[in-house]
């Protein structure tokens, strides 16, 4: 063989993986990001979908919020305007969290219909919007 050849071979032993691993690396991360109502149809469609990790978008529900500081646990309600599910959440929330924000939450949803999750994420509405014009 000559040294054409073996480049060429060694570079597409390279090429195909670095391409393998990132494939790979993606399937492992990759995340759906799901509305309450995408989810449930998701669940419907395929029971097996439990204990899939997703992001779920979704707005809090008012009033639904309760802490437990012993155990710094939050549980809560998330819904789109049409499918709710509660959600319980381990660990401190951020300062922005409050009834009636939008948040997104990162986790599993169980075959109890509750959603654990590991991420709670809460969108200050305030501190996006265009300044007022003078």
């Amino acid at each position: 063989m000559n040294a054409r050849t073996r480049f060429f071979i060694g570079a597409a032993l390279v090429v195909g993986t670095v391409g393998y691993l990132m494939a790979s690396g993606i399937k492992d991360t990759g995340v759906y990001f799901l509305t309450p109502s995408e989810l449930a149809a998701r669940v419907s469609a395929d029971p097996s979908f439990y204990n899939v990790g997703v992001k779920m978008g979704a707005r809090v529900v008012t009033g639904s919020i309760q802490r437990d500081v012993a155990s710094q646990t939050i549980t809560f309600q998330a819904t789109d305007g049409q499918q709710t599910y509660p959600v319980v959440y381990r660990g401190l929330a951020p300062d922005t969290f409050t009834d009636d924000v939008d948040v997104v939450v990162e986790g599993r949803l169980m075959p109890d219909g509750t959603f654990r999750a590991t991420t709670l994420l809460a969108k200050c509405g305030s501190r996006y919007e265009a300044m007022p014009k003078a």
